[in-house]
This record gives C-alpha cells, sequence and structure tokens, in this order.
C-alpha cells in the first residue's frame, strides 16, 4: 500500500518530488506556465522602478478557492491572520544579508510575503534582478522563495506563540475564576447536601446546636431491631427539654438588648421591631414545649419497649437540676399514660442526685479540678473563638450598620442569635419562628451551628484530653446494669447509691436517667462513640456526615436521647446476646467493637471496647495544674 503524502498547501512552481528531470533552465518554467494555465489566467508584472521594491508590485491573481489553499493555518489562527504591516520581515537577523541588499537585489520578495499572506502563489517570474532585469534561474527562485517561506513561517510562529500565551493567559484566569466559583459551588453544594441529609434546608431549627428541638437524624442502619432478636434491656440517657436561657445568661440578653434601645436612634429596614421589642423569658426552668417534649419522649420509649414494659417498671434517676428534675417527671408522665395508666405513684419513686459541690454524681460533671477550672477548662472557649473570629466580622458590621451607635461586639452578634431559638421554643409547639431568625441568614445559621458543635467537641468530647474521662463513671454504672454487677469505678460515682440495690438495681429491664448536654457529651465520648471523628477544623465547617455524625444538633440538642440495648439474638434455640447503641433514632455504628451491618456487638465485645471507662479514664490528671 503507497504511502499517503500530506497535501500541499501551494502548488509549487518547480515540483522537485513530481519532477524526475533535474536539469532546471527555461523549459521548465514554460512547463510550469502551461500548467499553470487554467489556475492563473493571466499575471501582469510591473517592471521596477527607481523607488526600490517598495514600489514594486506583482500583480497576481487570487487563488484562495484552491482547496489546497483553504488548508493553509496553524493551530493559532489562519496565515492570513498573522501578517502585521508593523512587522517588517527584515528584522529577522537570521536572513543572509543579500536577501535584502544588492548584489544581487531581488525586487518582489517583500511582496511575495505579502502575496504568501493573501493565499497567492507567487510564479517563478515574479522576481526579477534589479540589474539585468532578467528573471531568476530555477536555482536563484528556489533559493529565495525558501527564504521568503522562512519567513513566513517564522512570523506564523512567532505569532502563534504570541496566541498561545494570550490563550495560556486566558485560560490560567478561567481556571482561577472557576476555581473560585467551583469552591464556592462546592461549599453551597456540601452545604445543601448537608441539609439534605438533616432536613434543615427548610427548618433552621436544626442547625441551632444544643438549643435545637430533638429531631430524628438519619440514620444509615435501619431502626428496627434486627430479625431474629428479642430485645430484653433498655437504657435510656435523656437531656432535659427546651428551657429558658441560664439565669446568667438572661440577664447577659436582657442588657444587651437595653443597650441597642438606649443607643440607637435610628432603625435600618427590617431591625425597627428591636425598639419596641420586650424582654420577657425566664431563667433555667423548662418552657411549656420542653415539658411536652418530654412527655412525647416518654410516650416514645414505651411505644418501643411496651414488650419490656409489661414484665418490668422503668427506674428512673434524675440529676438535681429543676428542670432536669421536670423533665424525668414529664417522661413519667408520657411513659405511664401511654399505658392509660396514672404517673402520680411512680413519680415520687424517682431517685434525685443532687448537684453542686461535695456531691458526686455521674450525671452531672463537677469533681475534676483541672477541668472544671484549670488548663482543660478554656480548650472549648478557644475553639469557639478562633472560629468567632472568621463568622462573627462581617454579621457584626452588618448589624452595626443596622444599629447605629449600638457598637455590638462579637460576643453581643452570639447573644442576638441566640435569642432566636429561646424565643422561639417559649412558643407552643416551638412552632413561631422568632423575628430574631430573620436577622440572620441561612449559611450564617449553619456558621453558629458549628460555633455550637465546637464548644462541645473541646469542652466537653474527644477533642478536650479531660473531657472523656468526665463520662467515665457513668458508663461504668452501664456496663453493671449490663452485667447485672456491682459497679466498679473510682471517679465520679456515688459509692453510697451504687451500693444499693434500692438506689441502683441491677435486675431491671428499663432504665432511665436524665442529665444535662454537656455531660451526656462526655459521656458518649467515654463509649468511644464518636472515635471516628477527627479533630474538627476551627477555621471551616465540618459538616455532620464528613464528622461522622458529631454535631451539636446531631448529638445533645434539648430533650436529646441514647437507648443503649441489649439483645437475644439467634435461631433454633441457639442464642447469642448483642448490645446496639441508638442517639437520636440514630442507629450507632460501634466501630469500636467492631459493629456489624445491624450496628451489633456481641456483648462481651462492646464491654471490652469500654476499656477506657473501665481503667478510669485520666481521673488521675484532675488534680493536675497544667
Amino acid at each position: 500500500m503507497a504511502s499517503m503524502q500530506p497535501p500541499r498547501l501551494f502548488q509549487d512552481p518547480y515540483n522537485d518530488d513530481d519532477d524526475d528531470d533535474d536539469d532546471g533552465g527555461v523549459d521548465d518554467i514554460e512547463r510550469h506556465r502551461d500548467s499553470q494555465t487554467a489556475l492563473l489566467s493571466h499575471y501582469d508584472h510591473q517592471p521596477p522602478t527607481d523607488d526600490g521594491p517598495e514600489a514594486s508590485r506583482v500583480k497576481v491573481h487570487n487563488v484562495s478557492a484552491n482547496p489546497m489553499l483553504r488548508k493553509l493555518n496553524c493551530t493559532c489562527a489562519r496565515l492570513e491572520n498573522v501578517w502585521s504591516p508593523s512587522l517588517d520581515p527584515r528584522q529577522v537577523t537570521w536572513i543572509p544579508e543579500e536577501f535584502w541588499e544588492d548584489p544581487p537585489r531581488v525586487v518582489g520578495t517583500y511582496h511575495m510575503l505579502e502575496d504568501i499572506r493573501n493565499g497567492n502563489i507567487p510564479p517563478p517570474d515574479a522576481f526579477q534582478k534589479v540589474d539585468d532585469s532578467q528573471v531568476l534561474s530555477r536555482e536563484e527562485y528556489l533559493r529565495y522563495r525558501q527564504i521568503a517561506w522562512q519567513v513566513a513561517e517564522e512570523l506564523k510562529r512567532r505569532h502563534c506563540i504570541k496566541r498561545r500565551r494570550k490563550l495560556v493567559a486566558m485560560a490560567l484566569s478561567l481556571f482561577l475564576l472557576f476555581t473560585v466559583f467551583g469552591s464556592l459551588f462546592h461549599a453551597r453544594s456540601a452545604s445543601t447536601t448537608s441539609c439534605t441529609v438533616d432536613a434543615s434546608c427548610d427548618d433552621i431549627s436544626r442547625i441551632w446546636g444544643q438549643y435545637s428541638p430533638v429531631f430524628s437524624v438519619p440514620s444509615d442502619i435501619d431502626l428496627d431491631p434486627p430479625k431474629g432478636c428479642t430485645i430484653n434491656f433498655a437504657q435510656a440517657l435523656l437531656r432535659h427539654g427546651a428551657r429558658y436561657p441560664t439565669s446568667k445568661k438572661s440577664k447577659l440578653y436582657n442588657a444587651t438588648l437595653a443597650r441597642i434601645q438606649t443607643s440607637v436612634t435610628q432603625y435600618g429596614k427590617g431591625y425597627e421591631w428591636i425598639k419596641d421589642y420586650t424582654y420577657n423569658l425566664g431563667s433555667d426552668d423548662l418552657t411549656g414545649f420542653g415539658q411536652d417534649e418530654l412527655t412525647e419522649s416518654g410516650k416514645i420509649f414505651w411505644q418501643r419497649y411496651k414488650e419490656l414494659a409489661k414484665h418490668s417498671e422503668p427506674f428512673i434517676r434524675t440529676s438535681g437540676a429543676d428542670r432536669v428534675i421536670m423533665s424525668s417527671y414529664n417522661f413519667t408522665t408520657g411513659f405511664y399514660e401511654a399505658q392509660g395508666r396514672s404517673a402520680s405513684a411512680e413519680m415520687e419513686k424517682i431517685l434525685i442526685i443532687p448537684e453542686g459541690d461535695g456531691w458526686n454524681n455521674t450525671l452531672s460533671h463537677g469533681l475534676c479540678p483541672a477541668f472544671e477550672d484549670g488548663w482543660a477548662s478554656v480548650l472549648g472557649d478557644e475553639a469557639t473563638k478562633a472560629w468567632r473570629d472568621i463568622f462573627i466580622p462581617s454579621i457584626m458590621k452588618r448589624l452595626n450598620e443596622n444599629l447605629p451607635g449600638a457598637n455590638l461586639t462579637d460576643e453581643d452578634v452570639i447573644y442576638m442569635m441566640d435569642l432566636c431559638p429561646f424565643n422561639t421554643v417559649n412558643t407552643e409547639g416551638a412552632k413561631q419562628t422568632s423575628r430574631f431568625c430573620d436577622l440572620f441568614a441561612k449559611h450564617e445559621w449553619r456558621s453558629y451551628n458549628y460555633h455550637m458543635t465546637l464548644g462541645k467537641f473541646y469542652g466537653y468530647g474527644n477533642g478536650n484530653p479531660l473531657g472523656p474521662t468526665q463520662g467515665v463513671g457513668y458508663v461504668n454504672e452501664l456496663i453493671a446494669r449490663l452485667t447485672q454487677q456491682q459497679v466498679a469505678d473510682d471517679t465520679n460515682t456515688n459509692r453510697t447509691l451504687d451500693s444499693s440495690l434500692e438506689t441502683f438495681p441491677v435486675d431491671r429491664g428499663l432504665y432511665a436517667d436524665f442529665s444535662h448536654d454537656n455531660s451526656m457529651t462526655s459521656i458518649f465520648s467515654a463509649m468511644g462513640l464518636y472515635n471516628e471523628t477527627q479533630s474538627l477544623s476551627t477555621n471551616k465547617i465540618v459538616e455532620a456526615p464528613e464528622a461522622h455524625g458529631f454535631s451539636s444538633a446531631w448529638v445533645v440538642p434539648f430533650a436529646a436521647r441514647m437507648y443503649v440495648e441489649k439483645m437475644d439474638c439467634g435461631e433454633g434455640g441457639t442464642t447469642e446476646q448483642y448490645v446496639r447503641v441508638l442517639i437520636n433514632d440514630r442507629v450507632m455504628p460501634l466501630k469500636t467493637c467492631g459493629g456489624d451491618e445491624y450496628g451489633r456487638c456481641k456483648l462481651e465485645d462492646f464491654i471490652e471496647s469500654l476499656s477506657f471507662a473501665r481503667s478510669g479514664g485520666l481521673w488521675s490528671q484532675c488534680a493536675a495544674e497544667s
């Protein structure tokens, strides 16, 4: 098969490839003229003048209709677009001097380049010697044509390089532009993905951190017990319901609003209502909605474990804060009302463990000096401040522009944001969103939510070296109940209460304990439930799915609940005991003990995985000053 030759861009007047005879001369020129008759009907040559080659023109008919000529191009542009009158080919220093100067002075060379860029074929007799006006010989023609082509190709190359540089610069600019927009899109997509997972796209109450009302957290594992398993034990640990601000915070909120109202004389659009706002929130206690949350939680607990409830009354303990005690009462009411029974007698049996100095209480931290007031006590504040310094300034600027004279600080901005959830949960069913919520955009609420998450992670969770240790005592009590043995612990357990079967029974099927968000964060960490969560960034949001489920709104919202279930699983009379853990309806994967596809670990593996708690954690460091 004959090899294919690339197409010619120009017909060669002296075609060496096609002409085997290489003797040259006038006959070759004549043959060329004859062969070009159909292509060039005629050409006129104007003799050179004394003005030199610039005054001499060679008129050659345009043959751009030739399909070969139409292929003349480079990767950057067509050849006819590369010529610049301001770019003299004579600036190309590698061209032999005689090409431009006498002798022999060649007429038409400069114009041949111009004709080439116009797509014209320069015939051989378009070039003459100035001295004798004779047509160039074949050798002379080929030499000067080759040099002329080199000039044209060099100009084309230079133009292509210039164009490539422009294209590269443009490509880099576009790349940077798309990178910026891509980052924004990715951030928006990440937020959109996250909000789709937890349904916060249309419900900002799910991104209020620990001030969010409890909701069912997305679970990758079916909430229902696995087929062939029967639950024989359930331990519930619950946070109190939605409340008013603490007494300290309530005073700060009120003072901030009072300062705004006394210093601002002109309110921005959408802020006018603040002028007449009256602060009427209480302090510390449950709101009506918060009480309803726990009543509903009691009903849910009965509904899930009603088979167990036929044979076992739940043993209920509560920490001694009023809102926690009230939550235990509301829960008990819901649990028994769901059965059509009165809860009055049962509420009298609830064990209340006092809070404060001198009391060992696994449901309320307070016995580790290094954690409460020492080196570990500042870690949460440091983390939240780092993030606050990033996301608050733009909000603070906007608020101060609309509330001139208020001079709000970053802490004041957080207070203003806090008033959104606290006012909302003070309405019936928390269905009337506070006007404070409208002062902030949805992405700002996500930043607020992350601010709360950092506080929990570095204040009470795995981000604090002593955080999990505060939950060790409770975990050892859980082990005792799962194994029906005495409590083995030397941390913050109340030995007086735990040593009595009346105040700490281990033979019940149902248990319910009531606590606070901070203590629950430490307990979950001591159990290793969030060991997969890496150290959270303090300069960008790590959404809950990426953080393996750790988010204050997902973990410890108002009325948060953890269920620890022990179950018998098996067929044909052969059973084995397994454990599952659920937090706000999310089945935890239990990676620390080799959880299976149903989130189960064998009982002995689960107990073994709690070695941190069984060894006392880092309780020995609680007395350290640094």
